[in-house]
């Protein structure tokens, strides 16, 4: 794959309930060259989400014909249900866009092994365990199970910080922001990132 060298493609991942599909979507929104990568998914749509938009929702049999086909650059078993980025999509867009990707540690060891792919590699943290509850029960999209779940793997998705360029505690979303903002300001040439 070859794209344009002076597009990018930056990874955004963090335990469940963090911020990053919040802080992917302030990218996107505020800088036009940014395209999200919009994962295939066999979860169910939460009410506010829109199929293509959000998420691409397939079946569970349509996702193991992807796989079987190697048509994902990344994929993950997550909390029961797949996720995968597709290799025809990122391909296509990042010819004129940067790409932002909204994927855990998991997706982002896959992607790593592609050396082809300009990734810079962000990870988000909560200030801690129990600042991430609240923000896991205060965005009420989970049940009390999922939410346990979500808090369990909140150690085991810490211990793969070390994978990323960049490690930033969010404890505010603006500040948070202004920090993605930067990095990515330092990684591109003719960047519109300058303030």
């Amino acid at each position: 794959m070859s794209h344009d060298k002076d597009n990018i493609m930056v990874v955004v991942s963090s335990p469940s309930g963090v911020g990053k599909t919040t802080l992917t979507k302030k990218i996107q929104q505020k800088y036009e060259t940014f395209k999200i990568s919009v994962s295939h998914t066999t979860r169910s749509p939460r009410s506010n989400e829109i199929d293509g938009v959000d998420y691409h929702f397939i079946t569970d049999k349509k996702f193991k014909e992807l796989v079987k086909q190697k048509k994902f650059y990344e994929y993950a078993k997550i909390f029961d249900n797949y996720y995968g980025t597709l290799k025809e999509t990122v391909d296509t867009v990042i010819k004129n866009n940067d790409i932002i990707f909204d994927i855990d540690w998991q997706g982002n060891k896959q992607l790593s092994k592609f050396k082809n792919l300009k990734l810079i590699k962000i990870f988000l943290i909560a200030k801690n365990k129990e600042e991430l509850r609240k923000r896991l029960v205060k965005r009420n999209q989970n049940t009390l199970e999922e939410i346990e779940k979500r808090l369990n793997a909140f150690e085991k998705d810490i211990k793969n910080w070390i994978d990323y360029d960049y490690v930033i505690i969010n404890e505010n979303l603006d500040a948070c922001f202004k920090q993605i903002e930067n990095i990515i300001s330092s990684n591109k040439k003719n960047s519109i990132f300058l303030s």
